[in-house]
């Protein structure tokens, strides 16, 4: 019933930039907190950055002052501007919602499927 969808992953050079984008659709009710949380192979699924409905922003310290959030609430789309990459931002990045959809009665958590970055020359 609730979807998110995960674009703009890809192979960049070290130094380079890429913007993901993450798209929440279906029934939906309302949505607190959207973010980032990436995963590399053989390593736990980690947090990079949430931001929240009343635009409260967190960064892992290890993209601080490298990667940016941001949010359309009125299109329930969060997006993350990764500049200046390293070959350690080399992941799968997942997109995350704490949302209540529209039949529920309660928030849950929703991700979506994924999208690959990887950081090599």
């Amino acid at each position: 019933q609730v979807q998110l969808v995960e674009s703009g992953g890809g192979l960049v050079e070290p130094g380079g930039s890429l913007r993901l984008s993450c798209a929440a659709s279906g029934r939906i009710g309302s949505i607190s907190v959207m973010g980032w949380h990436r995963q590399a192979p053989g390593k736990q699924r980690d947090l990079v950055a949430t931001i929240s409905s009343g635009g409260s922003i967190n960064y892992a310290d290890s993209v601080k002052g490298r990667f940016t959030i941001s949010r359309d609430s009125a299109k329930n789309m969060v997006y993350l501007q990764m500049n200046s990459l390293k070959p350690e931002d080399t992941a799968v990045y997942y997109c995350k919602a704490f949302l209540r959809a529209s039949t529920a009665l309660r928030f849950s958590d929703y991700w979506g499927q994924g999208t690959q970055v990887t950081v090599s020359s």
